[in-house]
């Protein structure tokens, strides 16, 4: 029999854990040509904000090697024009479509919140990690009290699932993931970029108008990986030992699944996250080298499993930890 690579997150049913990750996919349509969109588990949206934004001025992509550091700034057309516009050709295609919520203030995340929750999109994901904004973005997802504070006034006007994207660059990323966890966040997706910075050596001067920008791609996958263990390890919502004998004989406990990002291009590269706890993983810079990576990612798992006598992804989640 064939491996059933299908997974659940906070209730919502994937066909495989493979999600386009937020800003690196558009609406998904874009990528039709190239790929099969329709076989991916879930396709995270651009960066949505309440107000429209044109994004960063000035150079916006750098090349590294094993990596790609952006400064996009969130350029996107506005909540009111997605939900308007381009939820109903996204849900189309297929995937779960998962909603990445921005913002600049607490009022602008709840409002935004507030519109997506009147939709039929079947997840948000609460952005509390982009670098590449002045204002709101990673700000809320630096320190415990603030990331708390925004999920849970997300959380009081949308009884969608709610997912929340975490930052590397937090201080106390576990104490971060713990306050959002007790918030009420559904889910969590980790990591999103790292703080970079590079230099145009003929002028002298940073390459971003921005000066320090996000790092991705698979320079950063050992350290994200890394990271995805602290949590699952320091987070006992997250934790997949949920025996109740090592439990206190309790059988309530809240889970509260990971998606993995950071760095992941091949189907070895999933494997990793998942066998360290992963529910899901998404892919994000390795689309811009290889627009099939997903693809490739999703036929290299299921032979995998095959090869090793997996029936589904539940039988190697966690090993490695």
């Amino acid at each position: 029999m064939k491996p059933d690579l299908s997974v659940t997150v906070s209730g919502v049913p994937f066909r495989n854990p493979v999600i386009a990750a937020s800003g690196t996919f558009g609406y998904g349509a874009e990528y039709s040509g190239l790929m099969d969109v329709a076989a991916l588990g879930g396709i995270s949206s651009k960066g949505l904000t309440l107000e429209s934004r044109s994004g960063n001025p000035g150079i916006r992509l750098v090349e590294t090697p094993s990596g790609l550091i952006n400064s996009i700034g969130l350029e996107n057309p506005g909540i009111r024009h997605f939900a308007e516009r381009e939820l109903k050709s996204m849900l189309a295609l297929g995937p779960v479509v998962l909603a990445n919520l921005s913002g600049s203030t607490m009022e602008t995340y709840v409002e935004g919140a507030r519109i997506l929750d009147g939709t039929a999109v079947p997840m948000i994901e609460l952005n509390i990690s982009c670098p590449n904004v002045s204002d709101g973005g990673m700000i809320w997802g630096l320190r415990c009290e603030a990331a708390a504070s925004i999920t849970a006034a997300v959380r009081a006007v949308t009884k969608k699932p709610l997912v929340v994207k975490l930052t590397p660059n937090a201080p106390d990323l576990v104490g971060v993931a713990k306050a959002v966890v007790l918030a009420g966040a559904d889910a969590l997706s980790l990591v999103n970029t790292f703080t970079g910075f590079a230099v145009d050596i003929e002028k002298g001067v940073p390459f971003f108008a921005n000066k320090t920008a996000g790092f991705s791609g698979p320079a950063i996958r050992p350290i994200a990986l890394r990271m995805l263990r602290d949590v699952m390890l320091g987070v006992s919502e997250c934790s997949l030992d949920r025996d109740p004998a090592r439990n206190g004989g309790k059988t309530d406990k809240r889970f509260v699944p990971v998606i993995g990002i950071g760095g992941i291009a091949t189907w070895r590269d999933a494997v990793e996250f998942v066998m360290t706890g992963a529910t899901a993983i998404q892919v994000g810079a390795a689309t811009f080298a290889n627009p099939n990576a997903m693809g490739e990612i999703l036929e290299g798992l299921a032979a995998f499993m095959e090869r090793k006598g997996y029936a589904n992804l539940d039988a190697f989640r966690g090993i490695a930890l």
